[in-house]
């Protein structure tokens, strides 16, 4: 009995390490502090107003969409999909990348000569990151979509900033990777 004893003692400290050397694997932090996912977000409903300009950033951690809102926008979406379709006509928009989100401000637009940087693209994407290619996808009854490309299904948030002045921003940041370099799980 003893022995038996003996010999936990001795392994006990070896099992003890083993748990303090794994655990902060287990709790490792995700990329830039990012606790984002990837699956759709919004709000229902419809705003008024109209979409004025559409505008990207490069940032540290991830590459910035922002919508350009003439009044406040109550009604937006965002979401991954495997194709992003013209609306009105149905007609699958090309978007470049590994991934598509599909961004919706639930406002008309008129799709001026301004907002466009090429035919169907809305902003160079040219040295960022994450993003690939923003298409035009439409506007139709009330109702504009953007096709965000993006390199691959990495994480996202959407929300919804006011002003400049009376209107708003739907702002999208999309990660440039899930986890910290070197963490496999975060």
């Amino acid at each position: 009995m003893r022995r038996r004893l003996l010999a936990w003692l001795a392994v006990l400290p070896l099992l003890l390490a083993g748990v303090v050397v794994t655990a902060p694997a287990a709790a490792a932090g995700p990329y830039c502090g990012q606790v984002w996912g990837s699956t759709a977000e919004g709000a229902p409903g419809m705003s008024a107003g109209r979409l004025t300009d559409v505008r990207a950033g490069r940032h540290p951690c991830f590459d910035r969409l922002v919508l350009d809102v003439d009044a406040p926008l109550t009604g937006w979406s965002v979401r991954y999909v495997d194709r992003v379709v013209m609306d009105g006509s149905g007609a699958v928009v090309p978007v470049r990348g590994g991934a598509r989100l599909e961004v919706v401000a639930r406002v008309g637009a008129v799709p001026t000569d301004a907002l466009f940087v090429g035919p169907d693209t809305l902003v160079d994407t040219a040295g960022y990151t994450t993003f690939r290619h923003v298409a035009w996808a439409g506007s139709f009854e009330g109702v504009t979509t953007v096709g965000l490309g993006v390199r691959s299904r990495l994480p996202f948030r959407a929300f919804v900033l006011p002003g400049p002045g009376a209107g708003s921003r739907l702002v999208v940041d999309v990660g440039h990777r899930w986890c910290a370099a070197g963490e496999a799980r975060c």
